[in-house]
């Protein structure tokens, strides 16, 4: 009996010993993963990237289904028609980076350049697949910079002539709300270049993408929209400070930044460039006429990329409508190996536009160039319109 009081009288300090050891344990685990982490070489610690790059194979609605399990209120927003997720396939995807219904997770790690396929296309136009994606080049920055030869078409600024504010037509009067500048503002034509053969090689400092921005903003006003095209050399300007062509878009940014904060009236921004793709994948013909297809790529890395991704598809569709297969569709970008931002956080309605490929004429450069005013104004009326009427409470 005595021996039994004593055990029954000893149970409380054990549990509390157990207790304390367990906790005691825990603790200096915690300490020792925590010095591993602070200690470990760079290179190998867990990173934000890392983090968001796990966190971005999992679909939002397992984020949700799982809070909803420690919240009810999440449930609400569950998707109701959409099948309670399966957490151990989600918990392989997440250690494994591979998806069972999906060859491609299990392929891009281990062929070279297959990743290429592991890409999103929002839209895609006609002929448009994994294939012909833009590839964002990066050529040494001497070559860009390099002299050379190039042909100065006379039509290259025929065609459009501004015209005076006419009474009845909608004008933005004085305000210039679209600007337009061209981060790789050197990208060429092979056309345009003799002797020229390698798409890598396609650069001049006067006949270039920067001739499709002015273009564009001649086509604008006489839509009665006030448009600015930058003239600022950001090829130059890597030059002088020691930077490299990757870093294009921290030059251009800059540009970008100041002009959207001296003046409030600007609501578009447009970064013209150029696709490095054959002609056969550039061009469409149209009621007889050649024209330079054109890509709407949007950087998927930034918050506001979703308001960008919608102002891109709707200028989508108006084009198909008006020009059937000139747009080669709508193309979010992110990843490795690019911006995945290129200043597009700057505002909620920024798109770079892929003008062409390295072998249109600018024929069919111009012709695009008025086609896409065209399309933009009609937007741009309509969107004013729609602003006008919520103003007035109709």
């Amino acid at each position: 009996m005595k021996n039994s009081r004593k055990n029954k009288n000893y149970q409380p300090i054990t549990q509390l010993i157990r207790k304390s050891s367990l906790y005691f344990i825990t603790v200096f685990i915690i300490f020792i993963c925590i010095g591993i982490l602070t200690t470990v070489s760079p290179a190998y610690r867990f990173s934000s990237h890392i983090l968001t790059n796990w966190t971005s194979k999992v679909e939002s609605s397992t984020f949700i289904y799982l809070l909803g399990m420690e919240n009810k209120a999440f449930k609400e927003a569950y998707p109701k028609d959409k099948p309670m997720p399966n957490l151990s396939t989600t918990f392989f995807e997440l250690i494994t980076s591979i998806k069972p219904n999906d060859a491609r997770s299990l392929l891009r790690n281990e062929i070279p350049g297959f990743s290429i396929y592991d890409q999103q296309i929002l839209i895609a136009g006609e002929g448009t697949d994994f294939t012909n994606l833009p590839i964002e080049s990066s050529p040494p920055l001497e070559d860009v910079l390099e002299d050379r030869e190039a042909i100065m078409d006379e039509e290259m600024d025929e065609g459009v002539n501004e015209q005076p504010d006419i009474e009845g037509r909608p004008s933005t009067g004085k305000r210039n709300v679209v600007f337009i500048y061209n981060t790789h503002n050197r990208e060429s034509f092979l056309p345009s270049l003799p002797g020229v053969t390698d798409p890598d090689s396609a650069h001049h400092h006067e006949v270039n993408v920067t001739k499709i921005s002015e273009r564009i903003v001649k086509s604008l006003k006489k839509q009665g929209i006030g448009a600015v095209a930058d003239k600022t050399d950001h090829m130059q300007v890597l030059n002088e400070r020691g930077w490299k062509y990757p870093q294009s878009y921290k030059a251009s940014r800059e540009v970008v930044a100041n002009v959207l904060e001296e003046n409030k009236d600007y609501k578009y921004v447009f970064d013209i460039h150029r696709d490095s793709l054959g002609r056969d994948k550039t061009t469409k013909k149209i009621n007889g006429k050649s024209y330079a297809k054109v890509m709407f790529v949007v950087g998927a890395e930034h918050e506001k990329h979703e308001k960008n991704l919608k102002f891109a598809s709707e200028l989508h569709y108006i084009l198909e409508e008006k020009y059937p297969g000139l747009s080669r569709g709508v193309y979010p970008k992110k990843g490795k190996g690019t911006n995945g931002v290129f200043n597009q956080d700057l505002s909620e309605q920024a798109i770079l536009i892929e003008f062409g490929g390295v072998e249109n004429n600018w024929d069919e450069l111009n012709r695009t160039a008025d086609a896409l005013a065209e399309v933009f104004s009609e937007f741009y009326w309509d969107a004013e319109k729609v602003s006008k009427e919520k103003k007035e409470g109709k």
